[in-house]
């Protein structure tokens, strides 16, 4: 797991109790309104990856932020070159970290990644997201991680 995302580790080894002193318990409430919201946040989406690393199901949310990564691309020549990294790692059959999409949608890929735009991932990224809000948002909220956040803050908050 990256540096970034070490105090959640440790909070969920109950090694340490320190948050980000920016996290608030307003924004960790947020996250069980809608996935939209843990989506928006600051640290939402940084929690939530952590959480599905744990559940080994990460490449979900890895693709769908480097989706937004890639969407902001300007040079011509580096989309081509980030669109075939996106395909290899998560598109192509048996790849690293395949996404589950279905087969007309990675043949769209296929055709739009020869002349690469800004959107020609965005048919994946929104499958991706609704697996990503059906599936594993509702078991993140319930999870030993999310309620151990919460409590942690609100506890930090009474204090």
């Amino acid at each position: 797991m990256s540096r970034r995302n070490c105090w959640i580790c440790k909070m969920c080894r109950n090694q340490s109790k320190r948050l980000p002193s920016n996290l608030t318990l307003e924004e960790v409430l947020q996250w069980a309104q809608s996935f939209g919201n843990l989506m928006a946040t600051n640290y939402g989406p940084v929690v939530y990856e952590a959480y599905l690393k744990m559940e080994h199901s990460d490449e979900n949310i890895k693709f769908w932020m480097a989706c937004e990564t890639y969407k902001k691309i300007a040079s011509r020549w580096s989309r081509i070159s980030r669109a075939k990294q996106l395909y290899e790692i998560y598109i192509q059959p048996q790849s690293p970290r395949e996404i589950n999409i279905d087969s007309s949608t990675r043949e769209t890929i296929i055709r739009n990644i020869q002349e690469p735009t800004p959107t020609c991932f965005e048919e994946a990224q929104k499958i991706v997201y609704m697996h990503m809000e059906r599936d594993s948002y509702p078991r993140f909220l319930k999870s030993e991680m999310y309620q151990k956040l919460l409590k942690t803050i609100q506890s930090n908050n009474s204090s």
